[in-house]
């Protein structure tokens, strides 16, 4: 049987109290952009909500695909499979993780070399990955390949969002009180893509959360 509207946020809200629901100002990585997936037929459902970002720890760009879903072979959120590293080669100063590698003119996304765009502070790292999302976006995302592959075969997608309203967990906003996972949760329930109508402007951009990567 398909999963109810209220069993779907119940794992959700529990994801966000378990800490693997995607928080946009997690303080140990700077938001660079997401994108989310819906898919649902009638025996089961999937959410893959993909949080790009920059962690000056691991001194790397990274895409961490958040799966959720009934039934999951796993438990729900991220996993260490599922983190991508799209741009490759060392990029950071190393005598400070938020600096660029000087002389640095172009960097290698997937295996694309790409010349860098101009920048307002060509040093500053977290300013390079940003720059790179109005023309190399879908380099930075996971492929259909890569997300079907963790999924099961024929699965049909819903809906793909490249922007939306987030909860601010943060600030104890939980999914089951947002307006955008309550409807993802009755298109998912109705399998049907009319549900979704929303009515906040998104806040996905990772300007409207200035506190990611302040730790």
């Amino acid at each position: 049987m398909p999963s109810s509207v209220e069993a779907i946020l119940a794992q959700w809200d529990q994801a966000a109290e378990d800490y693997v629901f995607p928080m946009l100002d997690n303080g140990y990585v700077y938001p660079v952009d997401t994108r989310l997936h819906v898919f649902a037929d009638a025996e089961q459902w999937a959410l893959v909500i993909e949080v790009v970002g920059y962690s000056p720890r691991a001194l790397a760009l990274d895409n961490a695909l958040h799966f959720y879903g009934e039934p999951l072979n796993r438990q729900p959120g991220p996993a260490n499979s599922d983190i991508f590293y799209p741009v490759e080669g060392v990029l950071v100063n190393a005598d400070n993780p938020e600096r660029v590698m000087p002389g640095l003119t172009e960097v290698s996304i997937r295996g694309q070399t790409v010349s860098l765009p101009p920048r307002e502070d060509p040093e500053n790292i977290v300013e390079l990955y940003r720059s790179l999302v109005p023309v190399h976006r879908d380099l930075l995302f996971a492929t259909e390949d890569e997300l079907r592959s963790r999924l099961s075969p024929g699965l049909p997608k819903l809906l793909q969002l490249e922007a939306w309203h987030h909860p601010d967990l943060a600030g104890e906003e939980r999914p089951s009180g947002s307006e955008t996972f309550v409807q993802l949760a009755h298109v998912i329930a109705a399998r049907d893509v009319s549900l979704y109508r929303p009515s906040r402007q998104p806040n996905t951009h990772w300007k409207n959360w200035p506190d990611g990567g302040t730790l």
